[in-house]
């Protein structure tokens, strides 16, 4: 009997881009439930079944849903089913704090999901993003006006993360878990047209495909492929001139005039960050407010709120970052 052609290529891709250099080592794997993340991990079970690499499964409950902690129980019983060979479930407690509920939520599961890779010692978090996931993030970027970065998309590693089903469409994620007789849950946010990517995903894309033709998720998604390293030479840029510039909280305008307008902005967005800006809350409005306060020759407000509770303000020849006083 011939493998699934799906299955097959979930697996190649949890080879290639998950697993390949683990070991003896473990890796953890964030799974929802949803097809995404049980494809990904019954890949992940596969690919390190015949070494001595270790599969984790974890599920985090963000509690924002009737029933969350009753579908955490049910993912957990089914990483069990497919194989992982140790699982655990996490409930983390979701504070906006000057953020949108979904950046609040995307932070503390990232938060919780690097102290399990600690505690189980795994070398890599797995997580289970798709082509369509990129393609979405990309139009997401450009109707926020947020620069090439957004476009870039989502980056396959970081931080000790990996998305090794950034080539991957959800039609073959979910195509896999019915070849392997795996049931999979539809997170009913996915489908609410209150989010704006469940917009993305049902409406706008759909619309694309049919106007444009097909294939706009994979043009999409080779976008951000090809924009990502003429990113990161940019960020390492603004990162050294982070560290160059910055002191006392803020820097000299003087001084940072002087800088290519690309490394500026992309500097003055990691100053907000460094400051307490959340960095998913942080778009290009706010960025060129910072960068109009650099030429700033007393023609402008003087301050500017940013999301988190942090303040910018021009300090004579100094641009400034705070916390912003609230008051009770």
């Amino acid at each position: 009997m011939s493998l699934d052609a799906d299955v097959a290529a979930v697996r190649l891709a949890v080879r290639r881009r998950g697993v390949m250099d683990v070991g003896h080592g473990t890796v953890l794997v964030a799974c929802s439930g949803g097809a995404d993340s049980l494809a990904l991990l019954a890949a992940a079970v596969f690919e390190t079944r015949a070494g001595p690499g270790r599969v984790v499964g974890v599920t985090v409950d963000h509690g924002l849903q009737d029933g969350s902690a009753e579908q955490a129980a049910r993912v957990v019983a089914q990483m069990v089913g497919l194989g992982a060979d140790e699982t655990a479930s996490a409930r983390v407690q979701v504070e906006a704090s000057g953020q949108g509920p979904e950046a609040a939520a995307r932070e503390a599961r990232y938060t919780v999901l690097q102290e399990m890779a600690g505690h189980f010692g795994a070398e890599a978090v797995l997580l289970g993003h798709t082509l369509d996931d990129q393609a979405e993030t990309v139009l997401l970027g450009l109707t926020r006006g947020s620069g090439g970065r957004s476009v870039a998309g989502m980056r396959p590693t970081f931080d000790g993360f990996r998305r090794p089903l950034l080539g991957i469409r959800r039609s073959q994620t979910e195509a896999a878990c019915r070849a392997e007789g795996i049931d999979f849950w539809t997170d009913p946010h996915n489908d609410d047209p209150r989010f704006t990517r469940s917009r993305v995903r049902h409406t706008v894309l759909p619309l694309l495909e049919r106007e444009l033709g097909p294939g706009v998720a994979e043009t999409l998604a080779r976008t951000a492929e090809q924009l990502r390293p003429d990113m990161e030479a940019l960020d390492r840029l603004a990162e050294a001139a982070l560290a160059t510039y910055l002191a006392d909280g803020g820097f000299d305008v003087r001084a940072i005039e002087e800088l290519e307008q690309a490394v500026r902005t992309r500097m003055l967005r990691l100053a907000a960050v460094h400051a307490g800006c959340p960095p998913g809350e942080l778009f290009a409005v706010h960025v060129d407010a910072l960068e109009r306060q650099v030429w700033n020759r007393d023609q402008l407000p003087k301050e500017i709120q940013l999301p988190g509770h942090v303040t910018a303000y021009r300090q004579g020849d100094h641009l400034r970052f705070r916390r912003t006083v609230v008051e009770s």
